[in-house]
């Protein structure tokens, strides 16, 4: 029987990781920095750096538009959708908040955050009539969210919520994922001096934060990206992109909605990571993710992870379908096939 145990655990590890490398095709060549990715109507949609905004189609790579929301050289590292609507915010102070109908792509400015401190590290849907953007803290180190609510308001406003940031804990923009949400929750996940994750209750409209042994302590550490199955689990990504080979405490899961976290695969995975993503209906047991000098895969409820690819300038990904995973990042946008 002990001879049959290594051999066994060899057999298991094969099983676990059973995916293959199918393709990798670029379907975009721009010069651009590309952090956030939406898709509609057959559709890669994204922004960019130099105020770019555009789309590639899916059946027909040669069928691309691209414009510019600004004459100005803005960076954009957001973007999200309602049923008529993108929206996007750029980086840095003012931070402008643009609004671009599906229709016609014609945009306009909806609201203008003045604040010098002002930088809108991710944006968020939670549905077609509640939206979140998370900028880092002012001066005084309050959390700063930003609120559009159909039902209430009908336009985007600046919440006073009376949480502070340690001095330090700021966010990444780095992929527009360091914010998540379901039916009922809203987390947010922060870095630098320190890494916790930030949780609102929609039915109470409170915040709790939470804790993480995640790395942190330095501006370039901490949790830059998360994603949510349901209520309960979790994972988060990160590390430090001043050292990306590093890979201590660098990803991590929950099972009771974002309260406590079990860091995974600590010094053993491919180090940096700036996004992750659940792989639909699989119940969080596959979940991709990409770093500036990987790709890899877990198959085990991220306990594990597999690099399965050295394709290096990615940031962002998103799910296609159930073995397509669209790329994107520094001048091109991907589409990475696996074979299961």
């Amino acid at each position: 029987m002990k001879k049959l145990l290594p051999f066994l655990f060899s057999f298991l590890g094969i099983l676990t990781f059973s995916q293959q490398v199918e393709s990798l095709t670029t379907i975009l060549n721009d010069k651009i920095s590309i952090r956030a990715l939406e898709v509609y109507d057959g559709k890669v949609w994204y922004s960019g750096t130099d105020a770019k905004f555009g789309f590639v189609d899916l059946k027909n790579f040669n069928n691309q538009k691209q414009i510019k929301l600004s004459e100005k050289k803005l960076q954009f590292r957001t973007l999200a959708q309602d049923k008529t609507s993108f929206y996007a915010i750029n980086i840095e102070s003012p931070a402008y908040f643009f609004k671009i109908d599906k229709k016609s792509l014609k945009s306009q400015t909806i609201f203008t955050d003045t604040i010098k401190t002002a930088f809108y590290d991710a944006l968020h849907f939670v549905n077609n009539d509640l939206a979140y953007a998370f900028s880092d803290s002012d001066k005084d180190n309050n959390l700063k969210l930003a609120v559009f609510n159909s039902k209430g308001k009908n336009k985007w406003y600046v919440i006073e919520n009376g949480r502070k940031l340690n001095p330090g804990e700021a966010a990444f923009a780095a992929s527009n994922t360091n914010i998540a949400s379901t039916k009922n929750y809203l987390w947010i996940a922060t870095g630098g001096k320190a890494s916790r994750i930030l949780r609102l209750t929609f039915k109470n409209e409170k915040f709790e934060i939470f804790e993480t042994s995640f790395i942190q302590g330095e501006s370039s550490q901490g949790m830059y990206s998360i994603d949510f199955l349901n209520d309960k689990f979790g994972v988060a990504v990160g590390g430090d992109y001043t050292k990306q080979d590093a890979n201590i405490n660098n990803i991590a899961t929950t099972n009771d909605g974002g309260k406590t976290w079990q860091i995974q695969a600590s010094g053993q995975n491919a180090g940096y990571t700036t996004c992750v993503k659940i792989k639909p209906n699989s119940k969080g047991k596959e979940i991709i993710s990409v770093g500036d000098q990987h790709i890899s895969y877990s198959s085990d409820f991220g306990k594990t992870w597999k690099k399965i690819s050295d394709e290096k300038g990615f940031f962002v990904c998103k799910w296609l379908n159930k073995n397509t995973i669209v790329l994107a990042g520094k001048d091109k946008i991907s589409l990475f096939k696996l074979k299961f």
